[in-house]
């Protein structure tokens, strides 16, 4: 599936380098050396090819549903399937479950029975109305310092400026970012008729009216939020995918496995 961009000190020898000034000289290979004449440096893969976060909304918003899945349950059904992957290979998996606060998090591990603590931490009976992402992507990166991949799987209904700075914070800290964009069909075809009325996902909020008269407009609008978040996460080189809750979750998934295998074999 992939392997570490990560080097380190210990467990597992990968390959030599020459040495460069300013090399730490207890990694210098005297067998090398007293062969070939030239200094050598040993490096060394970390003890796991990943350490992969899985941030999950499980606000309000996230249970609209029009199909057999809500956002909620499709978005979560990614994340565990994706921890499953992760641990078959023996990659630490961690988890941190967010509305309007930090819900639940799990430590990164690797055992394979670490799956059940990520399951649980998705399992939110009554979320709050709102969501915090900036608040949340700031606890992440304090939560889990050391650098890895921050998967996050939303419907990204939040303020764009706190997400993007929050982005940027976890981008900051040397993390790869991937952000699954969960929306229902619903929300992308707006295939309402007749006299409709209109509740707010995260809001007190209604609003009756003929969706015809709103059709066009809500359209325009939608494309340029999507838009918006994608260039969002294009200035900051993080992987953006959209995810309609209709959708198969293993074509879902089969294509984004497929994209991730051939983008690292271009290099």
């Amino acid at each position: 599936m992939h392997r570490s961009p990560y080097f380190g000190q210990s467990v597992e020898f990968r390959q030599h380098r020459e040495y460069t000034f300013g090399d730490d000289l207890r990694y210098l290979d005297w067998k090398v050396w007293a062969k070939h004449d030239r200094y050598y440096i040993k490096q060394f893969e970390e003890e796991t090819n990943l350490r992969c976060v899985l941030l999950c909304d499980v606000s309000h918003s996230m249970r609209y549903g029009s199909g057999p899945l809500n956002k909620y349950e499709y978005g979560a059904s990614i994340a565990a399937s994706l921890a499953y992957l992760l641990l078959k290979q023996q990659d630490a998996v961690g988890c941190l479950s967010f509305d309007e606060a930090p819900r639940m998090a799990v430590p990164l591990r690797t055992k394979r029975n670490h799956l059940d603590a990520v399951v649980q931490a998705l399992e939110v009976s009554r979320p709050a109305k709102k969501t915090d992402m900036y608040g949340t992507l700031r606890h992440a990166a304090e939560t889990y310092p050391r650098r890895g991949v921050m998967v996050i799987v939303s419907d990204l209904l939040v303020e764009r400026p706190g997400l993007f700075r929050g982005l940027k914070l976890l981008r900051s800290r040397g993390h790869d970012v991937l952000v699954f964009h969960v929306l229902d069909d619903d929300e992308l075809d707006f295939p309402f008729n007749g006299p409709t009325r209109f509740e707010g996902l995260e809001s007190p909020d209604f609003l009756r009216c003929n969706p015809r008269a709103l059709r066009a407009g809500y359209l325009k609008a939608l494309n340029e939020f999507l838009e918006e978040v994608r260039r969002g996460c294009a200035q900051n080189a993080i992987d953006y995918v959209m995810l309609r809750t209709s959708q198969p979750l293993d074509a879902a998934l089969s294509a984004f496995l497929s994209n991730r295998m051939a983008a690292a074999l271009r290099g």
